[in-house]
């Protein structure tokens, strides 16, 4: 089950495989959000205010649209790492061809509601009139290529989940180079606006999930490679992957359903705001997924050693990401703010849109690495098999309280400003982040703290078996 790709997560010392584990994953992760960074220069450089608008509002519709099957991706993760941490191989093959279906069937459901429903819910968000056309244009192109996206989100869960987060990055290297060029050809050369943008998306997004499925295929360990007889869900891991992924995607849709909540609210300052706003989002989006590499980090390590009972290194591994995510939010976080102007001046030429994305990067960039450490202890709660408890702590903590901000301080007319809307992610993080903690020593428990201390039964602990 071992292959020249793959780092040793059960033994020797921890940081340095949890970097070696976390840095590509890190640049793939940066590498994907330059796909959704190049569309927005293009279209702010080539083809109006209004473009980058259209194309920067979408993310958080784009997120709650996605989000409940990116959580079945994690289920994915914890279970084959789960599985490979206790030697499982039949159960191993049948969680990939269950994976595989899945991301078929949940691409497939992405592209029905994107393309019949787009201008809809972009209507229901307050989308300002001047962008809705080209938004919902931009969101019918993307969902069409949901298959492609779904199949390699799932694909590339099972990659890391064995320890190899490096040909992931390869792929993503070239389907990056043909996104940009794609870009430029798109919009510059055939004047195709966030039409073009979004084609450019999804055939690059395509060609990645053709080269993960290709690494599967020819994996040097038979077991992970997928066959066509044996593509269809298993009954009981189909419930295992629910059992865990529904909690986790019902997490990241209402966390995504605040956004655009907040996202409805930053609409109704207008399309200088809104365009402002999206730079800005898209500049943080580096910091996070940055960070958010050692938040999958820790929930692969973390299930790899429950399933092999190496009960000791579990603390260690949430140590070890916690720190490795806190310093590079910080670093990160201050950096992009300290150079906010050159950054923000990639994406618009307008003063009044540089300002606008300045106000944000302020009172979030800044204090993002709170985020992260929450985001932390969440992938280790996964990796220990808890989904439910993390999935509540998040939705109550970060999500209630955005919406109870928006509803009740926001709503004061001398507090109705974008500062103040901006202000309830960190109130949000540190309160979740605290409860989390709390979280973590509960559930932990219910685990020896040792490898001596093994007495104790698997299925009535929390491991998925």
């Amino acid at each position: 089950m071992f292959s020249k790709n793959k780092i040793n997560i059960l033994e020797g010392k921890l940081l340095p495989a949890v970097m070696l584990f976390a840095i590509p994953l890190m640049l793939s992760s940066v590498l994907q959000l330059l796909f959704n960074a190049a569309d927005v220069v293009v279209v702010g450089k080539f083809a109006g205010e209004s473009s980058l608008a259209a194309v920067g509002s979408n993310t958080s519709l784009i997120n709650l649209l996605t989000n409940l099957f990116m959580g079945m991706a994690t289920a994915t993760n914890v279970l084959v790492a789960q599985h490979i941490g206790a030697g499982r191989r039949r159960q191993l093959r049948k969680t990939l061809h269950t994976s595989i279906s899945l991301g078929v069937i949940s691409g497939v459901i992405l592209a029905v509601i994107g393309i019949l429903f787009a201008k809809q819910i972009l209507t229901l968000m307050s989308t300002p009139p001047e962008v809705i056309d080209l938004s919902a244009t931009y969101l019918r192109v993307y969902f069409a290529g949901s298959p492609a996206i779904m199949v390699y989100n799932f694909g590339s869960a099972i990659m890391r989940a064995k320890g190899d987060t490096k040909r992931p990055l390869y792929y993503l290297v070239i389907s990056g180079v043909v996104n940009v060029i794609l870009n430029l050809l798109f919009v510059i050369c055939f004047k195709m606006d966030v039409f073009g943008v979004a084609l450019a998306t999804i055939i690059s997004q395509t060609i990645s999930a053709l080269l993960i499925i290709r690494a599967l295929v020819h994996d040097e360990d038979e077991v992970f490679r997928p066959s066509i007889k044996e593509l269809r869900p298993d009954k009981q891991t189909l419930i295992r992957i629910l059992r865990i992924g529904l909690p986790a995607g019902i997490q990241g849709m209402v966390f995504s359903l605040s956004n655009v909540v907040i996202q409805s609210s930053i609409n109704s300052f207008g399309a200088i705001v809104v365009a402002g706003n999206a730079a800005a989002a898209n500049i943080e989006g580096f910091v996070w997924v940055a960070m958010n590499s050692f938040c999958q980090t820790a929930l692969t390590f973390t299930g790899q050693n429950l399933g092999a009972g190496k009960f000791s290194r579990i603390n260690k591994i949430l140590f070890t990401t916690l720190a490795c995510e806190a310093l590079t939010g910080l670093i990160l976080g201050i950096t992009m703010f300290v150079f906010y102007h050159p950054l923000l001046s990639l994406y618009s030429d307008s003063p009044e849109v540089i300002h606008a994305g300045y106000l944000r990067l302020k009172y979030i960039c800044c204090v993002y690495a709170i985020g992260g450490m929450m985001d932390c202890m969440v992938g280790s709660l996964r990796g220990m098999g808890s989904s439910m408890l993390p999935t509540v702590v998040s939705m109550v903590g970060a999500c209630g309280l955005r919406l109870l901000w928006i509803a009740t301080i926001f709503q004061i007319p001398q507090f109705h400003t974008c500062e103040v809307l901006y202000l309830s992610y960190a109130v949000s993080w540190a309160i979740t982040f605290l409860a989390h903690v709390v979280s973590f020593k509960f559930v932990r428990r219910k685990f020896p703290k040792t490898e001596k201390e093994t007495d104790f039964c698997h299925s009535r602990n929390g491991l998925v078996y």
